[in-house]
């Protein structure tokens, strides 16, 4: 659960460059460090919007002031600023998902009540509803992120200032094979991830128009530059297939400690390494490497779920950290879901996600896909008991039980309770749970309540 600093270059003109083999060694050693299953860690991306007035864009000034108290709190997690002004809060790796539960709720109160004291709200939505993208922090990183994405489209400039999530952070798992494995969970993530995105899409919305897909976040992943987004080609080790997908990746840019980045087309790490120019790339260039790729499973040690879209609520983070701990974490859940979506692999087919037709078809159509919504429908009624195994307090089950009967019961996600983009400008539609303390939609086959 580490977190990017992305301002420093952290090379020497001394330091030894890296040969071929060296960056492979690297690369299979940290990326998938194995052991028994133990702690968990979650990153909250939040959007920032006027308390009031949440479809007004917050002015600079006003933005910074905020950030500026914000960043004097005592929390307990790594605080950062996206491109577009969203703050994102990274825990610390926690021994229980309870541990991290409790101390992000605290972070984040305390976060919310400084926020507010400034007339402004985080707000969980995956996409910002109404506002186009506009960056707000110059830095080397985004001005040269932003040039190389923008050869793709525009689709890079949207998720760099508009998109926010929920991203868990789970051990790799054990050497050895089993549900617990590090071999059966890189498999389980690409094949649950759909069911994930399914279940959590929230965003429907760009620029004050519906886009057609419940998770339009999702959808602007897959539109980015293929090599960067793709999970690696299946077919050896996660430690073979990641390795060769981090070489073979084109480089998004080249430190420089003085003047804009070099943003080069078409170089690939491996290729810069054979080349060595215009310098030969080092250990720290490889690890810099690591942090511009954005597949929908990242191995950092760890994996990085990056799937779910940001949820509505002061706690709606909650329901998919403890599902998704859950289903990895629990031997008997895990065996169980590994079952349930590995009939899930005939759909995607052979084309890597999140560019595959299951992967489109979560996006897209959210839990009224059928066969996602009884994977779906799986994989929380197994997370359930083991929440209970695990520990998880009465509110944390309570929550994910609520969550299967309003939506994954009924075949739906967040996306099919906002209303149309004008209504969703009600400050207390996003700022509390108000939707989801709201009465369902009857369950299919029911009548509704005269």
């Amino acid at each position: 659960m580490t977190v990017d600093h992305p301002g420093a270059t952290d090379s020497r003109p001394d330091a030894a460059p890296l040969d071929e083999s060296g960056a492979e060694d690297l690369l299979r050693g940290i990326c998938f460090k194995t052991g028994p299953p133990r702690t968990v860690g979650v990153e909250l991306e939040w959007l920032i919007h006027d308390r009031e007035h949440p479809a007004l864009p917050v002015g600079r000034e006003r933005l910074d002031r905020a950030v500026e108290a914000v960043r004097a709190l005592p929390l307990s997690a790594a605080l950062t600023f996206e491109p577009g002004g969203q703050l994102e809060l990274s825990s610390r790796p926690a021994g229980s998902l309870m541990e991290c539960v409790e101390t992000t709720a605290a972070d984040l109160a305390a976060v919310r009540a400084t926020l507010g004291a400034a007339g402004l709200a985080p707000v969980g939505l995956g996409v910002d509803p109404w506002r186009p993208p506009h960056r707000l922090l110059r830095e080397p990183r985004y001005d040269a992120m932003e040039a190389a994405l923008d050869r793709v489209g525009p689709a890079g400039r949207a998720m760099m200032c508009t998109s926010a999530s929920v991203q868990v952070c789970l051990d790799a798992g054990e050497e050895e094979p089993g549900p617990l494995g590090h071999g059966r969970r890189w498999q389980l993530a690409h094949l649950l991830g759909a069911v994930l995105v399914a279940a959590f899409a929230n965003s429907p919305y760009r620029r004050g128009r519906r886009t057609g897909w419940r998770s339009a976040r999702q959808s602007l992943w897959a539109d980015l530059d293929p090599g960067r987004t793709l999970a690696p080609r299946p077919g050896r080790t996660p430690r073979e297939e990641w390795a060769a997908h981090v070489l073979d990746t084109t480089v998004l840019c080249i430190r420089r400690d003085d003047g804009p980045w070099d943003v080069p087309e078409g170089l690939t790490f491996r290729r810069w390494i054979r080349t060595g120019a215009p310098r030969p790339p080092t250990r720290a260039d490889l690890d810099y490497h690591l942090t511009t790729l954005f597949p929908p499973v990242r191995p950092r040690g760890h994996l990085e779920l990056r799937m779910i879209d940001a949820q509505r609520g002061p706690d709606g983070w909650v329901v998919p950290l403890a599902v998704a701990t859950a289903l990895f974490d629990d031997p008997e859940a895990a065996e169980s879901v590994y079952r349930a979506v590995k009939p899930l692999a005939e759909t995607a087919g052979p084309a890597a996600a999140p560019r595959n037709p299951l992967w489109t078809a979560a996006a897209r159509e959210g839990l009224a896909d059928p066969e996602l919504r009884a994977a779906a429908a799986a994989c929380f009624g197994a997370a359930l008991p083991a929440l209970e195994r695990m520990g998880a307090s009465d509110a944390v089950r309570g929550a994910v039980a609520a969550f299967a009967d309003r939506y994954v019961a009924r075949g739906r996600c967040p996306a099919d309770d906002l209303p149309e983009p004008g209504a969703l400008a009600d400050p207390a539609l996003l700022t509390e749970p108000a939707l989801l303390n709201a009465p369902a939609p009857p369950h299919p086959g029911k009548a509704a309540s005269a």
